[in-house]
């Protein structure tokens, strides 16, 4: 007889793990620590007219081919409570990763309503209906972790660590402050195993264009091989505290495997300038960065947060966390696939099947 989950006689069954915002950069980087670790991976993912799959593309087998498939997604949204608790009953999960979100700092001063509704209130619904479900299925074990984000701390100086009060500074990092707090009060309340990561920044080669690394090893790429000659940011003396996302979904899965749960800052203990980056990142390829970078007004922040840098020595101590790529080896690898990007799109360039002119 098939014993849960497809597993038989004695084997030891699969964890499963739940991840909300799967397509994004951290979910895509957790989706791979977690099946390297042997666990069935369900993602949750939004509906839209256009695929938006692109980084976990790599990952995804046809869910027929049952025995190799290892990661499933399934249609979700955190604004839909009902959706959340369905599959939370059908999937069985044994640990949840709340990654989804309304990212962008800038965007949400554009949105907030929405921003609101996804980053906080979204948390709420999630953790309502895990309540929900452990009540009614016995199911205590589940555990959970939200993602939280170092601009909570807003204006309070650095270094910012578990202990250090919040001062959101804009309608994003007050959503996650919102999330935070919910899921403490959950946490206190019901007993749920919750846990918040204090996530600093921390970027990759799957970071959205948007964000501005991204936006600057994007430009270096496109620069050096001929198909743009500008970039248009905003404030270039904002400091941040920048890691790897490939180390830090390590840190995430950490906090779920410790036997209590809690909070914990995740962060290199380093920071610098947007000014430093666009320094590594043009020097790396021979070019100036004053000769590409033009200031725009409209990409600084009706309130800005001027420096942030995490004290991360609870992770280290309690978790043995610590991150294994630092400033420089970032910027570069950053740098390395966007020339490469930049080389492809070239290609397409000269064969007349895209228009290079959509950057000055």
């Amino acid at each position: 007889m098939a014993a849960e989950n497809g597993s038989t006689g004695n084997s030891p069954r699969s964890k499963i793990a739940l991840i909300t915002g799967i397509t994004g950069q951290d979910g895509s980087y957790l989706t791979e620590l977690l099946i390297s670790k042997n666990y069935e991976v369900h993602g949750l993912i939004r509906r839209s007219s256009s695929f938006n799959t692109q980084r976990i593309n790599h990952i995804y087998i046809d869910p027929h081919n049952t025995y190799r498939a290892k990661m499933k997604l399934h249609y979700a949204d955190l604004s839909d409570a009902s959706s959340l608790r369905r599959w939370l009953d059908i999937i069985l999960p044994d640990e949840i990763y709340n990654l989804a979100a309304q990212s962008h700092v800038a965007v949400s001063f554009e949105i907030p309503d929405y921003t609101a509704d996804v980053v906080a209130t979204g948390a709420l619904r999630f953790l309502e209906a895990l309540r929900s479900h452990i009540s009614a299925t016995g199911r205590s074990h589940v555990k959970y972790y939200q993602a939280g984000s170092s601009e909570m701390f807003g204006s309070t100086p650095p270094p910012q660590s578990e202990s250090t009060p919040f001062h959101p500074r804009s309608p994003y990092a007050v959503s996650k402050c919102s999330a935070h707090w919910y899921t403490v009060n959950y946490r206190e309340a019901y007993g749920i195993f919750a846990c918040n990561g204090i996530l600093f920044n921390h970027e990759s080669p799957r970071r959205g264009e948007n964000f501005v690394t991204r936006k600057i090893t994007r430009a270096v790429g496109r620069i050096k091989i001929g198909l743009q000659s500008k970039v248009f940011l905003g404030n270039l003396q904002a400091s941040r505290d920048w890691g790897f996302a490939g180390d830090y979904v390590e840190a995430m899965w950490m906090m779920l495997q410790q036997e209590k749960p809690d909070d914990y800052v995740v962060a290199t203990e380093d920071s610098h300038t947007v000014e430093e980056f666009l320094e590594v990142a043009f020097m790396y390829v021979g070019l100036n960065w004053k000769e590409h970078v033009e200031i725009d007004k409209r990409y600084f922040r009706p309130t800005e947060v001027d420096n942030l840098k995490g004290d991360a020595s609870k992770a280290k101590k309690v978790l043995g966390w610590k991150p294994k790529v630092g400033f420089e080896q970032l910027v570069k690898m950053m740098v390395d696939e966007d020339v490469e990007l930049a080389k492809r799109e070239k290609v397409l360039v000269d064969a007349g099947y895209i228009d290079a002119q959509q950057q000055p």
